[in-house]
């Protein structure tokens, strides 16, 4: 009887250190495997996760027999999730700590992976090389300026030294001066806008008072305009076309008229063209003037009274 006591506190025994290490002998295990070059301190017993939920854990960790340096981890699988085969087991951190576990990035592969089969390691970085690789593109970007910054320095040192330094203070004068003399006219202009500022508001009230009259003779300027509109109206409604065929064929009849006189048409047109016509006139009229003339000096030779 007591044999088998001792017997089964044994088998208790042994099912409690397994079930403390994770291992359940009343249920079909799987084992698989990894090889990592750095394991990052992963330790036995972390946990094996596949999305987040837990499937196994890290049964054991060894160095590789080839001597190479490369380290075996053994997982041992409590769940009969299918595992393809080429899934990847990827050490990562737990927390802020640097606690470790493993989580099994499934693989798209129709092959399942079968126990004792070695799946393809992967370490994923931890937090501070995460930060250091952040950090390394900004320290290079710092380094780069303050290199900037010291070429700057020492191109200023050279401008404001010697000579260069000498004109430019003289520059700074200058612009000082000419800030000087902004500042006296602005001050003047003030003084010459408080001088007048009763013509300006004079100024200010006849043009509100010639508002007030443009505004109270509105009803005259419309007026004014609707007569000016009447009369645009009736010239535009006047006929221009008979008009101006009127004035050319005067002006045609004009020409014609013209024509013939220079041609010696007519009597004006003779009497411009033909000598002789004019010298006969001419002839004509100091004939007649000599017969007036002797008519007013012997009336008696040409007019007889009598009176019985």
């Amino acid at each position: 009887m007591i044999g088998i006591v001792f017997i089964f506190a044994i088998a208790i025994f042994i099912w409690g250190y397994n079930f403390l290490k994770g291992n359940d002998v009343f249920s079909k295990q799987k084992v698989f495997y990894a090889r990592y070059e750095n394991v990052g301190g992963l330790l036995t017993a972390n946990p094996v996760l596949i999305n987040g939920m837990q499937v196994g854990q890290v049964r054991s960790l060894y160095f590789d027999p080839d001597m190479s340096g490369n380290i075996i981890v053994e997982f041992l699988m409590s769940s009969s999730f299918p595992i393809p085969i080429d899934t990847k087991a990827v050490i990562t951190n737990a927390n802020l700590l640097g606690d470790k576990l493993v989580t099994f990035e499934l693989g798209k592969s129709r092959q399942l992976a079968q126990d004792g089969d070695t799946l393809r390691g992967k370490v994923e970085a931890t937090l501070s090389e995460a930060v250091n690789e952040e950090l390394a593109p900004i320290k290079e970007k710092a380094e780069n300026l303050l290199s900037s910054l010291d070429t700057l320095i020492i191109e200023m040192n050279n401008v404001f030294g010697g000579q260069a330094g000498l004109n430019l203070r003289s520059s700074f004068n200058d612009i000082k001066f000419t800030f000087h003399n902004l500042e006296n006219t602005t001050a003047n202009i003030n003084t010459l806008v408080e001088v007048q500022a009763n013509s300006i508001a004079h100024i200010i009230s006849n043009l509100e008072a010639f508002s007030t009259t443009l505004k109270s003779k509105d009803e005259i300027l419309s007026s004014t305009l609707d007569n000016l509109n009447s009369i645009s109206d009736s010239l535009s409604q006047l006929n221009y076309r008979t008009t101006l065929i009127g004035i050319n064929q005067s002006v045609e009849q004009l020409k014609a008229l013209l024509v013939k006189i220079n041609s010696g048409k007519g009597s004006i047109g003779k009497l411009i063209s033909n000598d002789s016509l004019y010298f006969e006139v001419n002839k004509s009229a100091v004939e007649l003037n000599k017969l007036l003339k002797d008519i007013r000096e012997n009336p008696k030779r040409y007019v007889k009274f009598s009176l019985f």
